[in-house]
């Protein structure tokens, strides 16, 4: 045959086509579980949260019904005790880290703002 296909032999299965050397990965990707049972700490922290929310909002109220609904979805992911008073702190100490930062990068762009603007009001004629 003139394109190149070997013909397959009377009596024989014919070869599935494999893919080159190296085009396939030997391991499939599994997921981060470090990542997950951090996800899930967080997860219970939001589920505690929204229990604490209910009192304030009344139960009966469309949004006491919504939380009611999402906590009865979460909750079967966070097992009970899953949230320790050592894991509230280190997500409160992180979320405290996360804010500090937050605030440094808020003032470092009200800095230049403010230099922005003094410059362009010195820039114009008079």
């Amino acid at each position: 045959m003139p394109d190149g296909t070997p013909t397959p032999v009377p009596g024989q299965q014919p070869q599935q086509p494999q893919a080159p050397f190296g085009q396939t990965s030997a391991v499939s990707p599994t997921a981060n579980k470090g990542h997950e049972a951090a996800g899930l700490q967080a997860l219970g922290l939001v589920v505690q949260k929204m229990t604490e929310i209910i009192p304030l909002v009344s139960a009966g109220s469309d949004i006491g019904q919504a939380i009611l609904d999402a906590l009865k979805k979460l909750s079967k992911f966070v097992p009970a005790g899953s949230v320790t008073p050592a894991s509230q702190r280190n997500q409160l100490e992180q979320m405290a880290m996360k804010q500090g930062q937050n605030n440094q990068q808020m003032q470092a762009l009200a800095q230049m703002r403010q230099q922005g603007a003094g410059g362009q009001q010195q820039a114009r004629p008079a």
